[in-house]
């Protein structure tokens, strides 16, 4: 047996023997859901336990409070080889993503190899970042911004998902708001001195509804009311809605903002309002492939004995700050199984399953995978080159 052989079987060994506890940390961080830039009790949590097993942990990297950087060291300068966790959970339903799966997926990949190795045999270092706010505050691309991933070579996370896959695409998402303004009057006794916001923001919806029609099979269009009026007797002079406009295709997703800003347009020329449409700042960006290291975690996934699974017809995609991430470095988000085939992301049956046997199999599986495909990277100056021509080629 080689060498890295050799370290592979005791990493894996770790994970075992952190398993229970990391486990206890996932429920933890499940039954106390935490909002994006909120996240202070897992990243109490979650950075205690790192520290306790011998990694350098500096909080609040890059400004933002619930971040954090974990290091286990090399040999001495070298490559750098991130692996990321997620731990903020949505709104009204928890953790229906299993972000707390992969909280402790990649804290149990730093942990276990720091707990096997203590310093890397290999110029470089192994870094755990801790990402918060993936759940609508980009808090990778924040990150970014501040310099974090400026000297990483090579970056990686596991999502939960109901089957096994290295490899599946996001989209690219603008978040956009429209914001409609009218005039507010008596709904019964003088209704035809108003103009009524509220139905602008309908005739948006049903502008919308029509246009999908006429849109590629891999966008998707789709938003809330915000804001719909104050009360029935009061013509609404303010109304509001957000969006998501997704896409496979980052140029499509300008596309769809076009034929948005279009669609409010015309709801406002229609009811007399005016309209304004908010685009943020920050666009997510599509996943960029990079089968180097999708290969690598394959073999890795199934030297553990947990193999992918068949790519589900029915299933489509969602979107991630990760992708950000992946168009400025070599990248890799595989999805690891935590539930049954057929469960949704986002809804309150994944988040039941993200706290079962079933995620407590997937978190262990992904730590130890995510640990020795960091591994390989800093072993083999050639599978990080493998790793960097293929970004530069996308995928």
């Amino acid at each position: 047996m080689s060498s890295l052989e050799q370290m592979k079987a005791r990493v894996v060994e770790a994970v075992d023997g952190l398993a229970d506890e990391l486990e206890r940390l996932s429920l933890e961080i499940h039954a106390n859901p935490e909002l994006c830039f909120k996240e202070e009790k897992a990243h109490g949590w979650l950075t205690e336990f790192l520290e306790k097993r011998g990694l350098r942990v500096e909080r609040g990297v890059g400004g933002v409070p619930t971040a954090f950087r974990a290091i286990v060291p090399g040999t001495g300068r070298g490559p750098r080889v991130a692996i990321m966790a997620e731990y903020d959970a949505l709104p009204g339903i928890g953790h229906a993503c299993g972000h707390n799966v992969i909280a402790t997926a990649g804290t149990g990949a730093g942990a276990a190899l720091a707990v096997a190795l203590g310093t890397l045999p290999f110029a470089g270092e192994i870094q755990v970042i801790g990402t918060p706010a993936e759940e609508g505050g980009a808090g990778k691309v924040k990150l970014m911004e501040a310099g974090v991933f400026r000297d990483v070579d090579a970056a990686m996370m596991i999502h939960g998902r109901s089957g096994t896959r290295v490899w599946r695409p996001s989209l690219g998402i603008i978040k956009v708001k429209a914001e409609f303004f009218g005039t507010a009057a008596h709904a019964s006794s003088w209704p035809w001195r108003g103009v009524n916001a509220l139905n602008a923001v309908i005739q948006l919806f049903v502008a919308l509804d029509a246009m999908r029609q006429q849109l590629r099979p891999d966008a998707r269009v789709h938003g809330i009311i915000v804001e719909g009026g104050e009360q029935p007797n009061i013509i609404p002079e303010h109304t509001r809605a957000d969006f998501y406009l997704r896409s496979l295709e980052r140029d499509y997703c300008d596309e769809l903002l076009r034929r948005f800003q279009a669609a409010a347009e015309g709801a406002a020329t229609a009811t007399g309002c005016r309209v304004t449409v908010t685009p943020e700042a920050i666009v997510h960006e599509p996943l960029r492939p990079n089968n180097a290291m999708a290969e690598l975690f394959g073999a890795n996934l199934e030297r553990i004995g947990f193999p992918e699974d068949p790519e589900d017809p029915e299933a489509g995609y969602g979107s991630t700050d990760c992708g950000n991430v992946s168009q400025a470095l070599p990248t890799i988000h595989p999805y690891i199984r935590i539930s049954p085939d057929g469960i949704p992301g986002h809804s309150r049956a994944f988040a039941e399953w993200a706290r079962s046997p079933m995620a407590r199999a997937g978190m262990v599986a992904g730590a130890k995978a995510l640990a020795l495909t960091a591994l390989d990277l800093l072993a083999s100056p050639e599978a990080l080159q493998k790793a960097k021509a293929d970004f530069i080629k996308g995928g």
